[in-house]
């Protein structure tokens, strides 16, 4: 298995470059929107397809703006993929959210609740979702 934030660590390495390709089977992929420029090498790396190279740069284009979630794109061994979108409930959504805006509200009202983070999560889900409806 080989995990990776950076796509330039395996861009970089000969040495990564060649076991990737060799022992990973299955191969699991995020959002690649900011390497577009970057692709051919990408797709040449990864030995993909047409056809799983415009399912990897679809990744997130039309999400519904209405639920919480994210696309991911996984090959099986060049046989079979496809994008899947992963969702949480929205109070896991709001514990792992990177967005600052959701992060400081968060952090505001588990300060005016004397620090109890699990009732604030509890009851900015509750506000959010009361809200959409």
């Amino acid at each position: 298995m080989c995990v990776t934030q950076e796509l330039d660590d395996l861009l970089s390495s000969p040495v990564l470059k060649e076991s990737v390709i060799a022992n990973c089977d299955c191969r699991i992929l995020l959002d690649m929107r900011k390497y577009a420029n970057k692709f051919d090498e990408i797709q040449e790396l990864l030995g993909l397809s047409d056809k799983e190279r415009n399912q990897v740069l679809s990744i997130n284009r039309a999400n519904d703006p209405k639920r919480c979630y994210k696309e991911v794109w996984i090959g099986l061994g060049g046989v079979h993929s496809a994008v899947y979108a992963t969702e949480t409930s929205l109070e896991e959504y709001l514990c792992y959210t990177t967005e600052e805006t959701e992060k400081l509200e968060l952090q505001r009202l588990t300060e005016k609740l004397g620090g109890n983070i699990e009732l604030a999560i509890r009851q900015l889900a509750e506000q959010k979702r009361n809200e959409d409806h």
